[in-house]
């Protein structure tokens, strides 16, 4: 069954659809048949990471399926320790070994790693390797306004895409703000808050009851109607259509209203700070 999932734009040119795969911690032969049975129900974008030690997964799972290669989109994501230019450069060559992959659609620099200051320079090595062909468009995860000021004032070349925690206990109005003044993109990752006190919120289950969806569909629509692209990690194939199935209603204002007022000033889910946060 194939669902018409809308579209964006990015900034370069690339078009994604506004709803993916996520596959933190989906690995091995159960990871494959997960990935593979979302490609099968009409996941175009799957994302991926260095660090999740499941590019392989990824890339066996798009062999299977019955999709062209040039019909997905495949994300993965350069790690902290692997930030200095030629170090950078490596890791993304070894991240398509790994998949099997000649290219990969969108390459993201995991965190900023502010304390380590190499930032810029990972940025530079992928943006060398889009012009040689690895990668088709580059963006980041969970880079601050002052990180993402930093990188196009010192190489000229701004994120296409930033993708960065964001559920109803966390909504980053000012981020998001931000990324629309500038033409990036936001993604949102934990879009459902890793299924914690999110899903059992009176107020969500309420607006659910009156669509007749499910909280997990009220969430995801909710997230593309702030205009980010979601990334539910599901390895269920019922809960990944489920998860698909949110462009035949919508939100109103006042309901849109009432998810935001959800959010909290300490909603992040594991305390992960850019500012502060090391990711090797």
């Amino acid at each position: 069954m194939m669902n018409q999932v809308p579209e964006i734009t990015l900034n370069d040119g690339l078009t994604l659809p506004v709803i993916g795969l996520g596959t933190y911690k989906l690995k091995g032969s159960m990871g494959v048949n997960a990935i593979t049975s979302a490609i099968n129900l009409g996941y175009r974008l799957i994302d991926s990471a260095y660090n999740y030690e499941n590019e392989g997964t990824v890339g066996e799972a798009v062999r299977r399926s019955s999709v062209p290669r040039q019909d997905l989109l495949i994300t993965s994501k350069l790690p902290g320790r692997y930030q200095s230019y030629e170090l950078a450069i490596t890791a993304i060559q070894e991240s398509l070994y790994r998949a099997h992959l000649d290219y990969y659609d969108l390459y993201l620099i995991h965190w900023p790693n502010p304390k380590q200051d190499k930032y810029v320079e990972a940025w530079q090595a992928l943006i060398d390797a889009k012009k040689w062909g690895f990668i088709r468009s580059i963006g980041v995860c969970n880079f601050l306004p002052e990180h993402l000021e930093r990188l196009e004032k010192e190489t000229g070349v701004k994120p296409s895409i930033n993708q960065i925690e964001l559920h109803p206990f966390f909504n980053q109005g000012q981020q998001r703000k931000y990324h629309q003044e500038h033409h990036i993109i936001t993604e949102s990752w934990s879009p459902l808050g890793r299924a914690n006190a999110v899903l059992e919120n009176e107020t969500i289950k309420q607006i659910a009851n009156r669509h007749q969806k499910t909280v997990s569909q009220i969430i995801l629509r909710w997230h593309y109607q702030l205009g980010a692209i979601s990334i539910p990690k599901s390895a269920s194939p019922e809960r990944q259509l489920e998860n698909l199935s949110i462009f035949d209603f919508s939100l109103d204002e006042s309901e849109m209203k009432m998810i935001n007022g959800l959010t909290r000033p300490d909603g992040r889910l594991q305390n992960q700070d850019p500012a502060i946060y090391e990711e090797f």
